[in-house]
C-alpha cells in the first residue's frame, strides 16, 4: 500500500505499480478524464477487447450536480484535529488518456459541510476498497509528512556532513529512530512537563509539538545528571528559582 500527494498520480506511474501488485492512493484532479469499465465481452467476438465503457462526467460536473447523492461519514484524526464530519460519493471507473495505460480506480470525491476546505477527490488503484477506508489511509500521510519535516527541523535530517555513501545511509535511519525514542520518552513524562508548550507573541499553539517534547526530554535527562548546580567549586551558590528556571528553559528549546 502505497499513500503519495498529486505529485505521483500519473497512469505510467500507477499501471508500474498495479503491475508489481502495489495499491496506490493518492490525489486525483478534478477534471480527470473518466470511463467505466469496459463491459463483459461477448464469446466469439472479432477483434481488440475493449478497454473502456462510456465516458463518464467530470468530478467537478459530479461535484456541482446538485442530484449528487453524498453520505455524511466521521474521519478519524483528520490532519491532526480530532474526528471530522465529511461528506463523500464514491463510484469505480477507468482513468484513461490517449496513448497511456488504462488504470482501474476507486475515487471519492469529499466534501466539507462546513467549508472549511476545498472539495478534493483521493483515488485508490484498487476498486474493491471501501470509500471511508481510502479517505482514513489519504489523511494518514499527512502525518509521515509532519514526521519527516520535524526530523528535519529538528534533528538534522538532509544536513549530514559525512563523504561515505554508507554513512548517510546510516545516519538517516538514525535519526529518525531518535524521533520515535523522542515521543516515547515524551509520552512517558508526567503530566505537567508533556503539555508544557512554547508560545510567541505573533504564534500560539493549542497543543505541544515536537520542538516542545524535545525540549521537555532534555529538560528531564539534565535534571537527572544534576545540571542546576556547578560540582567543579567549592564554594557553590544556588540560583535563584525564578532565575535557573528561565535559563533551564532557554536552554532545552535552544539547544
Amino acid at each position: 500500500m502505497l499513500v503519495t500527494d498529486s505529485g505521483f498520480s500519473a497512469l505510467e506511474f500507477l499501471a508500474a505499480l498495479l503491475r508489481q501488485e502495489v495499491t496506490c492512493v493518492t490525489r486525483l484532479r478534478l477534471d480527470a478524464v473518466l470511463y467505466r469499465p469496459a463491459p463483459p465481452r461477448p464469446p466469439g467476438t472479432i477483434g481488440r477487447p475493449r478497454t473502456k465503457g462510456e465516458r463518464l462526467p467530470t468530478l467537478a460536473e459530479v461535484l456541482a450536480n446538485k442530484a449528487t447523492g453524498w453520505q455524511r461519514v466521521t474521519v478519524p484524526g483528520w490532519y491532526g484535529e480530532g474526528d471530522r464530519i465529511v461528506e463523500i460519493c464514491s463510484d469505480i471507473a477507468v482513468w484513461r488518456h490517449s496513448g497511456l495505460p488504462v488504470v482501474p480506480i476507486r475515487w471519492v470525491l469529499l466534501r466539507d459541510p462546513g467549508r472549511r476546505f476545498d472539495p478534493q477527490a483521493p483515488l485508490c488503484t484498487d476498486p474493491a476498497q471501501e470509500p471511508l477506508q481510502i479517505v482514513r489511509w489519504f489523511v494518514q500521510r499527512w502525518q509521515l509528512e509532519v514526521t519527516f519535516r520535524e526530523v528535519r527541523d529538528h534533528l538534522g535530517v538532509k544536513s549530514q556532513r559525512q563523504w561515505s555513501d554508507k554513512a548517510i545511509a546510516r545516519t538517516t535511519p538514525c535519526l529518525l529512530g531518535l524521533f520515535s525514542i523522542v515521543t516515547l520518552l515524551a509520552s512517558r513524562l508526567d503530566g505537567r512537563a508533556r503539555i508544557a508548550v512554547s508560545a510567541s507573541a505573533w504564534y500560539h499553539k493549542q497543543r505541544p509539538t515536537f520542538a516542545d517534547s524535545l525540549a521537555a526530554v532534555r529538560r528531564a535527562i539534565w535534571s537527572e545528571q544534576g545540571f542546576v548546580m556547578s560540582r567543579q567549586s567549592v564554594e557553590t551558590t544556588k540560583l535563584s528559582p525564578a532565575l535557573r528556571e528561565g535559563i533551564t528553559y532557554a536552554l532545552c528549546h535552544a539547544a
